[in-house]
């Protein structure tokens, strides 16, 4: 079983500002594509439920003829996709060990800003829980897992946090570098390297300027307001486009950190950096975790990135498929056990 002590880069690799702006280069993304084309899986579209009129878009593949073992739904971080490299290569990964893998984007994320009219936040929780309660309903009897990097890590653990209530039957689920404190994520991304500010303004503020052309009625999200740094066009989207009073509401609205997930019953997996430049070590010296959510800190790997060597391959990707494929052969072989002898 992968740990992350055994995530050891080469040298040049150490730097956490390298593996994190590697981690969404052009290299990994080639690489992504080559990994999911070779797999010889079938691709097609699914337009989930997400409650309420919502509409989500996923990507379903699978190998031909293949028995399923299990279905395992991966989420993106922000300004991500369903295409993002890390995405790609985790569900050739999963693909590799016998899985269906549906691949999610999240509201306005991808080329879906069509689908709904209004605008994304973090806090839109209940809509992915009801998207994945749509695709365990289409495959009634694959054991679902899931998986998700960055912000898709915060979403994952709350879907598992929400799942039991809501009737999804989700079995396991892994995390990489889940947003736990937004408010000291806010400050790593001002206080740090520019390039991480520049990179998450420039992602969102395309991705709003879409959906305006989409939907005319957002005249409020004008060329001013565009022009704002991060933390006050997030304040702009929490007074104008949800219902929390301030910003450190909203803020609190998504948080894991502290004891926010001792209710877990679903069991978790969670990988992180040490050196992380956007998810701050102290924001999870001090987490409370109950007993079945196991939390591994590697010493290297920036946020997201875990980058093995030239090629890009991602140790992150390859600890994900081998947990979530452990947790549903150790349930598959206890069933099996189960079953009187001669039945």
């Amino acid at each position: 079983m992968l740990s992350a002590a055994q995530y050891q880069p080469p040298r040049w690799l150490r730097n956490p500002h390298l593996q994190s702006m590697l981690a969404s280069s052009g290299v990994r993304l080639r690489h992504g594509q080559r990994l999911l084309a070779s797999s010889g899986a079938v691709t097609r579209e699914l337009i989930l439920d997400g409650g309420d009129g919502v509409r989500l878009q996923a990507w379903h593949s699978r190998l031909p003829g293949n028995a399923p073992v299990g279905l395992a739904l991966l989420l993106h971080g922000w300004e991500g996709s369903a295409e993002s490299s890390y995405m790609r290569m985790t569900a050739a990964r999963m693909l590799e060990r016998g899985f269906d893998v549906v691949r999610l984007n999240f509201r306005d994320h991808g080329n879906t800003h069509h689908l709904n009219p209004g605008i994304f936040h973090s806090c839109r929780i209940g809509e992915v829980v009801q998207a994945a309660g749509d695709v365990a309903s289409r495959f009634p009897g694959l054991p679902l897992v899931a998986a998700g990097y960055s912000l898709g890590g915060n979403f994952v653990l709350r879907l598992a946090l929400h799942a039991p209530a809501a009737g999804v039957p989700l079995r396991h689920v892994a995390a990489v570098c889940p947003v736990l404190d937004p408010a000291l994520t806010m400050d790593s991304i001002e206080r740090g390297p520019a390039m991480y500010d520049w990179y998450f303004r420039r992602k969102w503020t395309g991705s709003l300027r879409r959906k305006r052309e989409l939907f005319p009625e957002l005249a409020d999200c004008d060329d001013a307001v565009l022009k704002l740094d991060i933390r006050a066009l997030t304040g702009w989207l929490v007074q104008r486009h949800t219902a929390f009073a301030t910003l450190q509401d909203y803020f609190d609205g998504y948080s894991i950190a502290g004891q926010r997930l001792s209710a877990l019953q679903v069991p978790a997996d969670i990988l992180m950096a040490r050196d992380d430049p956007v998810i701050p070590f102290t924001t999870f010296r001090h987490w409370r975790l109950p007993a079945h959510a196991r939390l591994e800190i590697a010493r290297w790997g920036g946020h997201c990135g875990f980058i093995e060597n030239l090629r890009g391959d991602g140790f992150s990707e390859r600890w994900v498929a081998q947990r979530l494929s452990a947790a549903v052969g150790m349930e598959r072989a206890a069933q099996a056990m189960a079953v009187p002898v001669g039945s």
